[in-house]
């Protein structure tokens, strides 16, 4: 649009000049003695007038085509899924989402009222990628049909590989997952127990911190949740936790429904999808470490702010960064929430990655003021 106004003003400028350039040669002949013939025209007028000529031509033909692009261009448009077309009329798209057509496009090209393709690896990625919250569909999800009839009464059973859907995952069992990754129950029943180091801090030492201070913890977010095991251990003390969490390359939104827990499929950088000052406790796990960006952590920090109510409490749960680092970046950011330090302990990350990049772990306990 804005080439062709361009061009209509180079139109208008080219024949206002001819005008002005034929009412000189005009106005010259007129005020000349009528006995001798006429002058000829100059030969640098005419040269001007010539080039002018054909600047109108080429001008001409340039917004023709112009014209004729910006139609393709409409005729292009017109590719777009019918139903994000739809959707855009109902609620607003997130601009990063605009970032990534093609990934749109191709989430959005599906048949409605039929049954949606597989593809959640796509709505990860878009996710992952700013686009959040994706755009409604009109399509059935596919869910797995041998899904348990109830609940288990215990959270760290082993869980059942049937209730999920494979086809998205290189592992096609639980049991093809590193134990590290939480999908080993046996392994997870013996989290936040006990306190095996400083950088540990147990459930019950976690609870008799709050009461000593006449706190009480009866809701909670853990934000990077992974399979839920903080939730699930926090269960039996009547606290209620939410769990943030993404499945990207395994099932972790799946394995923390199947044991009766809330997940919660929303990226680190997007907003808490909570209402402000609702919760006691926001704990932060290994997900929030020194591969997010200063900013977009700064806004996360606040972001909790937000959600934690006055006298809540922040748990920074084996945070990791550069040593140098969170001395000079990281405690800054951490200090300008002005929260009260119940417990900081920093150690060395004795693993082959934080022994090479000279990495320490920071475990830290921080209780928001109660009023501002």
């Amino acid at each position: 649009m804005g080439l062709t106004m361009g061009l209509n003003m180079l139109l208008l400028l080219a024949m206002v000049a001819t005008n002005i350039l034929s009412l000189y040669h005009l106005s010259s002949t007129l005020q000349s003695k009528p006995t001798p013939p006429p002058a000829p025209v100059p030969d640098h007028l005419r040269h001007q007038l010539n080039t002018i000529r054909a600047t109108l031509t080429h001008l001409t033909r340039l917004r023709s085509t112009t014209t004729t692009t910006s139609s393709s261009s409409s005729s292009s448009s017109s590719a777009t899924p019918s139903d994000l077309l739809l959707y855009t009329h109902l609620a607003p798209i997130a601009s990063s989402c605009r970032d990534n057509p093609d990934l749109l496009h191709t989430y959005m090209t599906y048949n409605p009222f039929s049954l949606c393709p597989d593809d959640s690896h796509l709505a990860e990625s878009l996710i992952l990628r700013g686009c959040h919250p994706l755009p409604r569909r009109r399509c059935f999800a596919r869910t797995s049909s041998k899904l348990p009839s109830s609940l288990p009464s215990d959270p760290f059973s082993p869980l059942p590989d049937s209730a999920v859907l494979w086809t998205k995952y290189s592992c096609k069992s639980f049991s093809c997952f590193d134990g590290g990754l939480g999908f080993n129950m046996k392994l997870e029943s013996s989290r936040f127990t006990s306190s095996r180091s400083n950088l540990d801090l147990s459930i019950p030492q976690l609870l008799l911190i709050a009461k000593n201070a006449s706190s009480v913890i009866r809701i909670g977010l853990d934000v990077g949740g992974g399979t839920g095991t903080f939730a699930a251990k926090m269960k039996p003390y009547n606290v209620t936790v939410v769990s943030t969490t993404m499945s990207q390359g395994a099932p972790y939104n799946e394995a923390t429904a199947l044991r009766g827990l809330v997940p919660l499929h929303t990226p680190l950088q997007q907003r808490l999808p909570l209402f402000d000052g609702v919760m006691d406790l926001v704990r932060c796990g290994r997900a929030v470490n020194r591969w997010i960006p200063t900013v977009a952590m700064e806004f996360l920090f606040f972001d909790v702010d937000r959600v934690l109510r006055g006298g809540g409490y922040l748990w920074l749960d084996h945070f990791f960064s550069k040593g140098a680092d969170l001395q000079k970046v990281y405690m800054p950011v951490i200090g300008k929430l002005g929260y009260k330090k119940v417990k900081w302990t920093v150690a060395n990350k004795t693993d082959s990655s934080g022994v090479k990049n000279g990495e320490v772990y920071l475990t830290a306990l921080l209780q928001k003021p109660v009023s501002r």
